[in-house]
């Protein structure tokens, strides 16, 4: 798997991290975590976040939550579990800061509307005044979503901003469109293929240290 080279965060965030590129091998790993909550790879994926996260930096964990009828679809918020795994291995407590309007799912929207991000808001009676955020997520595509997020907190007094995700979009993959590769869930491998034989397959180059 490629690890995810370092860009400039989305406005408002004062660091971003991503373990992974959003292709191949990692593709899949990271899709099995939104679509089948697939636990191995979540603890896999969250130990590599945590490291590129300095603890003593942050003071509370949160997460980009997902729409509620997809939440109700899938019985799961995989934001939510990546937080929680991520906020263990900090030493970190983990929060619900976040809510999310109705509105449209991020995937498959236009770039200009993408890039307005989700309508999100802080929880009634969660004060962050005063707190170094960290916000996870699972894919950084346009940065629209952190964005959001980050001045959200910041309005209601969030001292700080950062963000880490399981993976990010190649820029070259993305679409000139919808700024976004497809999230369709992974279709299921051949009977008696290995994850090594599947990560041979797509081309990865060697798993992301965790460490």
């Amino acid at each position: 798997m490629r690890r995810a080279p370092a860009l400039p965060p989305p406005p408002g965030v004062d660091r971003c991290a991503s373990l992974v590129l959003y292709i191949g091998a990692a593709r899949e790993v990271v899709a099995r975590v939104k679509y089948r909550n697939a636990r191995a790879s979540v603890a896999w994926l969250a130990t590599g976040m945590a490291a590129l996260v300095d603890a003593s930096s942050v003071d509370v964990v949160t997460w980009v939550p997902t729409t509620r009828a997809r939440r109700r679809g899938r019985g799961f918020d995989q934001g939510r579990l990546l937080a929680r795994a991520v906020a263990r291995r900090l030493g970190l407590p983990c929060r619900s800061l976040l809510r999310r309007r109705p509105g449209p799912p991020q995937t498959g929207r236009a770039l200009d509307e993408r890039r307005r991000g989700p309508a999100l808001e802080t929880l009634p009676g969660r004060s962050v005044s005063g707190l170094r955020v960290l916000v996870v997520d699972d894919v950084v595509t346009s940065g629209a979503s952190l964005a959001t997020a980050a001045r959200v907190l910041r309005n209601a007094g969030g001292a700080e901003v950062h963000a880490v995700t399981a993976a990010r979009t190649p820029l070259k993959l993305r679409s000139p469109m919808t700024d976004a590769v497809s999230n369709a869930p992974p279709q299921s491998p051949p009977p008696g293929q290995t994850a090594a034989g599947r990560a041979r397959a797509a081309g990865a180059v060697g798993a992301a240290h965790p460490a």
